[in-house]
């Protein structure tokens, strides 16, 4: 029986493995083609399309001297265009350097990686709401708990949250949210539209309850789980749309809450802990795997928009600088803030990476 369990365990965690190197690869891979693709339309010379970093495990070159590669290390990717290292000998492919082509055709390259992230986030959400389930994620309650602190204070099914604790509710997704980073050892007003339109603000205390591992948890008594929409393509559509706009709003949160203390650093998971989601996900469905893919890709190009060195929102800053004051910025200088900018950012992974590894235990 031993030797059983020991097998389960075994392949449960290779295709777990297995199938977090599919998703992972996925979300990279749409973003490098949109920096690939633009590079190609607007005539850069592309060195190498690579999956993956560390040695070379497989590689075709095209006849344009396009390197198509697949690297042993499954946790990323990279478009190595001509020209983007802005110290570098530019007459090799002169013509066909990335530093060639103006402003526009450049940002174009920059940003169509994140371009192709939310578009690709669109159609997985979109193939959920047509063969799956589109939810309506109008913020109306469909159940409250009988006897919970927020049917004590007053609310009820059928009530449409306007604010929690003076935060804009727009999304259904967003009372999950907030009900998830705000305090709940303290009371939470919940400021609502009843069905006969009368605006209304409770006031909740929610309940402390232990948890078998001797945590606590705050229990206020409200369904997280969004209504279902009716069937159609229609209602496909409208569900993409608001899932999208969902996601992008959790992340501004999330961001928000970051820089103003709110939420902890070490609440930011990494690949190890994409890793732990992946491995509660893959029992749960196709569907769950497509929202999963569609939500990493909302967080890869909100991420990358940020005007950070080392990001695409750096590099696009620095072509927004170019532009404003007509001339580029000394390439040594961008160069350097851009290694400095990744410097940190792999000691934020490792940080990260660590505080994963302490969340298995």
């Amino acid at each position: 029986i031993y030797g059983y369990v020991l097998r389960r365990i075994f392949m449960n965690t290779i295709l777990t493995l297995l199938l977090f190197i599919l998703i992972l690869g996925i979300t990279v891979f749409v973003h490098e083609l949109g920096h690939f693709l633009f590079a190609k339309i607007v005539g850069v010379h592309v060195y190498e399309f690579s999956l993956g970093f560390g040695p070379v495990i497989f590689k075709h070159i095209a006849k344009d001297k396009t390197q198509y590669s697949i690297r042993c290390i499954p946790l990323g990717g990279f478009v190595s265009l001509a020209g983007e290292e802005q110290d570098v000998d530019l007459t090799k492919h002169k013509g066909h350097n990335l530093q060639d082509k103006n402003v526009f055709q450049r940002f174009l390259v920059m940003v169509m990686g994140v371009g192709f992230n939310f578009i690709f986030a669109f159609i997985m959400l979109f193939m959920i709401g047509s063969f799956y389930t589109a939810r309506d994620l109008t913020p109306v309650l469909n159940e409250v708990n009988y006897n919970s602190p927020a049917a004590k204070a007053g609310l009820e099914k059928g009530d449409k949250v306007l604010e929690i604790n003076n935060h804009k509710i727009k999304y259904f997704d967003d009372i999950f949210v907030y009900l998830t980073i705000e305090d709940l050892s303290k009371p939470v007003s919940f400021k609502v539209e009843k069905q006969n339109k009368n605006v209304i603000t409770y006031v909740i205390n929610p309940e402390k309850i232990e948890q078998e591992d001797g945590t606590f948890k705050y229990f206020v008594g409200v369904s997280t789980l969004a209504s279902e929409a009716k069937p159609g393509l229609a209602s496909a559509f409208k569900y993409s749309i608001d899932q999208e706009g969902a996601y992008f709003k959790q992340m501004f949160i999330v961001l928000k809450g970051l820089f103003t203390g709110n939420i902890p650093v070490n609440s930011l998971s990494g690949p190890v802990g994409i890793y732990s989601i992946v491995g509660q996900v893959r029992n749960q469905g196709l569907a769950s795997i497509m929202s999963l893919i569609a939500l990493l890709c909302i967080n890869v190009g909100v991420i990358n928009l940020l005007p950070f060195p080392a990001f695409d929102g750096g590099r696009i800053l620095f072509l927004i600088i170019e532009k404003l004051k007509g001339s580029p910025v000394s390439p040594k200088v961008e160069n350097t803030i851009h290694s400095i900018g990744f410097i940190l950012l792999m000691i934020l992974m490792v940080y990260i990476t660590f505080n994963d590894i302490l969340k298995l235990f």
